[in-house]
Formats: C-alpha cells, structure tokens, sequence
C-alpha cells in the first residue's frame, strides 16, 4: 500500500486569502527568477489552485537541479498552509527537496514534522495514522542509506518498524511486512559496512519472511531480486547483480534505481559506455518525488555531469 495522504477541506480560505496567496508567490517566484507554470488543469476545463500550480513547480525545478528556488517554494507553502494536512504534504516534500543534496540531517528533520503531523491523526484514523508514521521514518531511512549515512538510516529504519508495529487491531499491515522491510534494509546496511555474511544472513532471513506470508508477499515478491542484487553489488559479486538486477528491472519497469544498479555493476565491470547509457536513461526516467527518483536523478546528474 503507498503512502495516503488526507487532503486538506476545500474551500477553507476565502476567495481574498486564496488571491493574496497567489499574490504572494508571484512575488516570490519573481524575486528568484522562476516563471510560474502553466497549469497543467489549463485546456482540460479542470480545477487548478495556486497551491497546487506552485507545488508542482517547486518539484519541477527540484528535477532541474535548482534546489535553492525549489525551497523557497516549498517555504511559502508550508507558511501559508491551510491545514495540518496541507503542511505535512508540503513538509514531506521538502525532505525529499533535501535528498537531492544527499543532506540526511535536513530529511529526518522534515520527515519528522510530518511523522509528528500523522501522531495527531492515531484518534481519527488509528491504522493509517501509524502505518504513515512508520512509511515516513522509512523514507528518511531510504534517504540516509542513499547518501552514504549508514547508521541513521539503520536508526531510522528500526524507528519506521517501531511506529509501524503500534498499529492497533484490526491491523491493515501485517507485522509480517514491517519484519520483512527491516530484515530488507539490514541486508542493506550489512553489505554497505563490508558485512558480506551479516548481509546473507539478513537475506535468508528477509526470504523466511516472505516464504511465511504469501498474502504481504504477492506486493513484496517483487523487491526481492532488488535485495540480492544490491548485497551483491556492495560485496563485489558482480555476475550475481548483473542476474540479479535483470531481474528487478523487469519487475520494477517505472524505477530508475534499478537501472542505475545495473550501470554501477556494469561500470565496475569495465563496461563504461553501457554503464553511461543506463545512468542517461534513469536520469530521463527519474522525475518523480520518492527517494528512489530523487536519488537516481541526483547520482546520474552527477555522472553525467549534467548542470
């Protein structure tokens, strides 16, 4: 299940509120030289709000490489939000903004505001408030782990089961999953510390997991090939994750974490002009708003030295 935000109540400011916003983050878009964006409601007869016009360019130019702006963006609305809800969607995106830079610190911050918003939530909506709590501390652990801060993303990944596990009865996400997605993401971290056997311990027991729930594992199969794959990239097995990443590319089409795994085997294996090939595709593919787009995106941008 993705993460589920509860939209804010429309028509909770006034049509004045909703100009002087709007009014607001002209000037701001002007100060820092951003043309505001065509409204992608505009020639389809939908709805279209600055909130959401604005949002939608402050991730464009997130994808640009122009983080700066981006956060000045994301500032306004987060200030001038109308709700708790609103905010917190806002705040999360700006954690992901701070993941570009691979700054880990600035993300857990974030995604903290937002973990503290879905606390408020437990009363009205018990289930989905705690699976949101732990969703987020996972996404600033996927964050960490990304930029190389080994042990915060291991803090934050014990932190997302924690939260994940309070969930009352009558559960929506098994314990299954939440055991399943740390045993996952201490492979990782065991394989990222030059840990070889901690990592394939931590892999047979990820596939004890999934082998005792085949219910969570028909939506968890799939990350599976992505895990030994990654082991066996970070402890030099490189025919294994080259198989292994063939794999989750099929599994994974819309994931170009995938397709930057597969460069990186591929370039340690002294194929450079394949490896470039596939770093140029995941960064046309990587313009979405998770940590495995921003990440992808950032790390191509890098190799391909793209401005």
């Amino acid at each position: 299940m993705r993460p589920r935000f509860v939209e804010p109540a429309s028509g909770r400011q006034s049509r004045v509120g909703k100009f002087g916003f709007a009014v607001r983050l002209s000037l701001l878009m002007s100060a820092i030289g951003v043309a505001p964006v065509e409204s992608e409601a505009q020639g389809r007869g939908g709805a279209s709000t600055p909130r959401s016009d604005s949002l939608r360019q402050a991730q464009r130019l997130d994808t640009e490489g122009k983080h700066q702006e981006s956060r000045a963006i994301f500032q306004a609305l987060i200030d001038n939000a109308p709700d708790p809800a609103a905010r917190a969607q806002v705040q999360r995106r700006m954690a992901l903004s701070y993941a570009y830079d691979g700054n880990c610190a600035r993300a857990i911050e974030y995604e903290e505001m937002v973990i503290a918003y879905w606390v408020t939530r437990r009363e009205a909506e018990p289930q989905n408030a705690h699976y949101q709590e732990g969703e987020m501390a996972n996404e600033a652990a996927r964050v960490c782990i990304d930029a190389g801060a080994i042990d915060e993303a291991e803090r934050m990944y014990r932190r997302g089961s924690e939260l994940g596990n309070r969930e009352p009865e009558p559960r929506t996400h098994p314990k299954s999953l939440w055991d399943y997605r740390l045993a996952h993401a201490q492979a990782r971290i065991a394989a990222r510390r030059g840990n070889a056997a901690e990592a394939r311990r931590q892999i047979a027991e990820a596939r004890r997991i999934l082998d005792s729930d085949r219910t969570m594992a028909e939506d968890q199969e799939q990350y599976f090939p992505y895990l030994v794959g990654y082991v066996a990239l970070y402890t030099n097995d490189l025919a294994t994750a080259e198989a292994e990443f063939t794999k989750s590319m099929a599994a994974l089409p819309d994931d170009p974490f995938q397709v930057v795994l597969m460069g990186m085997t591929l370039e340690k294996k002294g194929d450079q002009a394949k490896a470039k090939e596939l770093y140029r595709k995941a960064f046309d593919m990587a313009t979405g708003s998770n940590p495995p787009n921003v990440h992808s995106r950032a790390f191509t941008r890098a190799k391909l030295g793209i401005r």
